[in-house]
């Protein structure tokens, strides 16, 4: 276990700082948007979709004619769309106008989706919509039209229907990155991560340099718990992207679900090496090296979580402390109560304030501290709190050791009347009566304490008490 420790402390280190020159020296920009949740990558941004060059490209190639796949389409019609070409560049109403007058019953589809083409591109989606659905009940294997249904569909946030609508494209065999890609986004949002993931699978065979579907496909296979996969696709994001925080939280999140602990902190260590920490990255930096059995950084951690955000609610910094404690770092829990208390003790609520005075109490008690202090501690928390029962225990506590049994048993009656500790509470009582030989009195609160919360060792020390209780008489 200590070799495990030097590792990890080793690996830290070096590997962090390596990382840090590497993010400076080969910063390929931003993706932009906030820092998404702890666990989570964000799906792809719809915005960056429209505007890539590829799709435009794609999308005004859609005017064309694919005589093999598509409607047929008279002469008459073939000189409207030219005179429709010529227009389009400059007065967008003038073609569509056009069109209008042009568009029958009994026309070609072509022309119905030219003009929601037009319309969509005026961002009037309800009217492009109509247009080509009109276009695919006159031509029912008209892919360019579903294609088109679908990415209104997903704008709209329509997602049945545009599921529907790209997978008939794909029966039709018209598949692209971009229906795959945004089948992928619809399949993602219902959190149908599955069908999603093939999905993607497929835009990004496609389309290998989209960044949109890598991160859609890391989301859902990190939802379906194949962490091997997430951390393999954030490899290739964090290369390119070495100064966007929430793919190294993510990918730390990757190693934690992979139980590799020490790459997780090395994620979240190069994460704050480039300045892109957060309370909540280092507050988990902290929690794995206390996990780890090494106080000492799960300290610096906890300290660095609480300057990173002098605003924040103590609550979390307060757990922090409370775990080194419970966790056998009792002299970096200490330093952190400090750090807590320098920090907020003139704007903490009364919980906040009694959690921290119960640890000062159990420091001062584990360190042999004068009986003065320790008492007026716990008696400031009862102050605040009448019926804070762990506070009553451990004055309890504190004078049953210091030789006041009297008074001990008062504080002991007293947390026996709040339901949480009455068990505990009459056990303690029945402690003190038998270091006095009061095995009689001891009885019925043992007895007691077992039909409000039985428990083995309870069970033989009232079978041991009732022993030597016949043996007095």
């Amino acid at each position: 276990m200590k070799n495990t420790r030097t590792a990890l402390r080793a690996l830290v280190t070096g590997i962090a700082a390596c990382v840090a020159i590497a993010s400076g020296a080969h910063a390929a920009g931003d993706l932009g948007g906030p820092p998404a949740p702890s666990t989570q990558v964000s799906p792809p941004d719809l915005n960056a979709i429209w505007g890539d060059p590829g799709f435009q490209k794609s999308f005004v190639a859609g005017y064309g004619i694919n005589p093999e796949l598509e409607p047929k389409i008279s002469p008459d019609e073939i000189a409207v769309l030219e005179l429709v070409r010529q227009l389009m560049p400059n007065d967008l109403p003038a073609a569509e106008a056009l069109l209008r007058d042009s568009v029958r019953n009994d026309g070609s589809a072509i022309l119905d989706l030219t003009l929601g083409g037009i319309q969509f591109q005026q961002e009037r989606l309800d009217d492009a919509l109509a247009n080509y659905r009109t276009a695919t009940s006159k031509f029912p294997s008209f892919r360019r039209a579903y294609r088109n249904i679908g990415l209104i569909c997903v704008r709209q946030s329509k997602i049945d229907d545009a599921i529907a609508a790209f997978n008939k494209m794909i029966e039709l065999g018209g598949a692209d990155a971009y229906s795959y890609g945004l089948l992928g986004f619809c399949h993602s949002s219902k959190q149908d991560y599955q069908p999603a993931e093939a999905a993607y699978r497929n835009a990004l065979l496609l389309q290998p340099e989209n960044v949109e579907w890598r991160l859609g496909l890391t989301r859902s296979v990190f939802k379906q718990g194949k962490y091997e996969d997430a951390a393999s696709l954030l490899d290739v994001l964090i290369a390119t992207f070495p100064e966007k925080p929430d793919f190294w939280m993510l990918q730390a999140h990757t190693y934690l679900g992979l139980k590799q602990p020490a790459k997780a902190a090395v994620n979240l260590e190069a994460l704050d090496s480039i300045g892109k920490s957060s309370t909540d990255s280092l507050y988990t930096l902290g929690d794995i090296y206390l996990s780890e059995s090494l106080p000492d950084m799960a300290f610096g951690a906890f300290a660095r979580a609480i300057d990173k955000d002098p605003a924040q609610p103590p609550a979390r910094a307060i757990r922090c402390t409370e775990m080194l404690a419970a966790r056998g770092g009792s002299q970096q829990a200490k330093a952190l109560l400090g750090k807590v208390r320098s920090q907020w003790d003139a704007s903490m609520s009364d919980t906040d304030k009694r959690k921290c005075l119960k640890l000062q109490a159990r420091f001062a008690m584990s360190a042999g501290a004068g009986d003065d202090e320790t008492a007026r501690v716990l008696e400031e928390v009862i102050e605040l709190d009448p019926l804070d029962g762990e506070a009553l225990m451990l004055l309890a506590q504190h004078h049953s050791k210091g030789g006041r049994p009297d008074q001990a048993i008062l504080y002991y009656e007293r947390a026996a009347r709040i339901d949480a500790f009455a068990a505990p509470a009459k056990v303690k009582i029945a402690q003190v009566y038998v270091s006095q030989g009061r095995f009689a009195d001891a009885l019925p609160l043992l007895r007691d304490a077992q039909s409000i919360r039985p428990r083995e060792d309870v069970a033989r020390y009232l079978e041991q008490v009732e022993r030597a209780s016949k043996s007095k008489r």
